[in-house]
């Protein structure tokens, strides 16, 4: 066990140090992965404690060739496991972790039980619920090592033939427990694909440096994303600020009903009325400006499909299609992602009715603000007026 933990530490060490940060999916993340997944198999299967040692080392060491080259990066792995372990386990245990990382190749067909715990842990993301953002990881991989840009259906296609063709799970625990997982993702595949090809989406991989670049679009698209965030926030923050308000003048008003108001009956408190009138006033005024500020407006929530032909609505607003049957809306989504001016037309109106609302709510903070100092300042008055007149008396 102790050894195992060295092998962690060693290699954490060296993806930290020496791999590039290029390599998104093959990096010490999907190595815990693989470990993990292998020590679950292993409970399941009848593997004896030294077999299971085996595996697990292997497991470490299987991509720490990725730190020398990705270009036969097995052997690279088996060198580097070498080095590592060739002073502590014999050379008899060092055959078999040698033997358990080469099988780890694409290509290479598991024959005995260990060597099929480690195949099937290499691939256990198959079967993961999160295999879509996991996959995103090898894309963005791919990207930035090999220069390949795939579309979308590129990507979903090329997800496909692997799953279908070159990879089968091989250990009983994988059958019974991964297959049918992998099968919901290949259906979610299958799915996407179609959708893509609807829409006619190119079936394409290329070099990125043959890319050619009409429009900006990651630009304009980190634009949109930026200053919605921005107004968004910007919303959150008028709505905290008009809560905050609320909050303070409804603690006014019930300190002034349970305290002052129970007072005034007696003619010795009658110089507090004026000034506890004034300060229940304007914090009424107040939280019925705060309110005002932070009060949604209804919208009709239905369009038309003359409106989506006229691209006349923006379909990104639930407010325009919350009372909408599902498939109209579908339809008009499905518009929406046909046409780039469309898209950006609808991100525009977003953009802009946002600034519009955020005008209207911080115009009425401004003056529930205004008219919270301006109740503040009069009410110390009033009270310090009605103090002297009484001192005076």
């Amino acid at each position: 066990m102790y050894l195992l933990e060295q092998a962690e530490a060693f290699i954490f060490q060296l993806f930290k140090d020496k791999l590039s940060a290029t390599y998104s999916y093959h990096n010490f993340n999907h190595t815990l992965r693989v470990v993990q997944a292998a020590q679950k198999i292993t409970e399941s299967e009848t593997l004896s404690k030294e077999e299971m040692n085996w595996v697990l080392l292997a497991c470490w060491f299987h991509d720490s060739g990725y730190t020398v080259n990705p270009e036969n990066h097995e052997q690279h792995s088996v060198e580097i496991a070498r080095d590592f372990l060739k002073d502590k386990i014999t050379e008899a245990d060092l055959a078999q972790v040698v033997r358990l990382i080469l099988v780890t190749e694409v290509d290479a067909v598991p024959v005995s039980l260990d060597e099929k715990v480690i195949k099937d842990a290499d691939f256990n993301h198959f079967a993961d619920e999160n295999y879509f953002e996991i996959c995103e990881l090898l894309r963005d991989e791919w990207l930035n090592a090999k220069d390949l840009v795939y579309t979308d259906l590129a990507w979903f296609e090329e997800n496909k033939k692997f799953m279908l063709t070159c990879h089968r799970y091989f250990t009983n625990f994988a059958k019974q427990n991964w297959q049918v997982l992998k099968e919901k993702n290949l259906f979610e595949i299958e799915k996407q694909i179609r959708k893509l090809k609807a829409l006619n989406i190119e079936n394409v991989v290329k070099k990125k440096k043959d890319l050619k670049i009409d429009r900006p679009d990651r630009g304009i698209e980190t634009m949109f994303r930026v200053s919605l965030n921005n107004h968004i926030r910007l919303s959150e923050i008028a709505d905290s600020k008009a809560n905050i308000l609320l909050s303070v003048n409804a603690i006014i008003i019930s300190i002034a009903l349970s305290t002052l108001i129970p007072k005034l009956d007696a003619t010795s408190n009658a110089h507090l009325v004026l000034p506890t009138l004034v300060m229940i006033l304007f914090s009424v005024v107040s939280i019925i400006f705060a309110i005002m500020s932070t009060r949604p407006k209804v919208t009709s929530g239905t369009f038309t499909r003359k409106d989506i032909e006229d691209q006349n609505v923006n379909l990104l607003f639930f407010g325009n299609f919350y009372k909408m049957p599902y498939n109209d809306y579908l339809y008009g989504l499905h518009k929406v992602m046909e046409s780039r001016e469309f898209l950006y037309d609808s991100l525009i109106k977003d953009l802009y009715h946002l600034g519009l609302v955020l005008n209207k709510k911080y115009k009425w903070l401004r003056i529930t603000y205004t008219v919270f100092m301006t109740g503040i300042i009069l009410s110390v008055i009033s009270f310090v007026y009605a103090f002297l007149n009484l001192n005076a008396s």
